[in-house]
């Protein structure tokens, strides 16, 4: 074997690698893409701020949380209310596992507490990483889509 067909291998692995990236990226919007990379997702509800954002709310008031994606999580207080945290910094596997935890000797959740990402379902458990809060925006949400 000459060494000329193992480098005209490497050229044509390359060459079909770069090919199908290309094609992938394709099917993403232009600036979407970087935006998807950066751990945005593109479904999360619009929010229209109903009020000023507030450092903590009550650990007891909260209903719900659903997280949006590595940046973004929503929690839901009594009454309906929808207070909208987007973190300072990107919390990987956040948005893919949508599940974390937090440990507060306060009755409140801050802008200045820890979250810890966990696997969500098989495989390994354990804390994948920590990341901080931002502060709690009040919001209306958009009406989401059946999924």
């Amino acid at each position: 074997m000459s060494a000329l067909k193992p480098k005209a291998l490497r050229i044509a692995a390359v060459l079909t690698m770069s090919a199908a990236a290309l094609s992938l990226g394709a099917c993403a919007p232009g600036s979407g893409a970087k935006w998807a990379a950066a751990g945005h997702a593109a479904d999360i509800p619009a929010a229209t701020p109903t009020g000023k954002a507030v450092t903590c709310i009550p650990i007891t008031s909260i209903r719900e949380s659903r997280v949006r994606d590595d940046w973004t999580i929503d929690f839901r207080t009594g009454g309906d209310t929808w207070y909208r945290n987007t973190l300072p910094n990107r919390c990987s596997n956040l948005g893919f596992e949508r599940s974390f935890s937090y440990s507060t000797s306060l009755p409140q959740l801050c802008n200045v507490d820890i979250i810890t990402v966990f696997r969500n379902g098989g495989g390994p458990t354990g804390p994948l990483g920590s990341c901080g809060l931002g502060t709690f925006q009040p919001v209306k949400l958009a009406k989401e889509g059946k999924k």
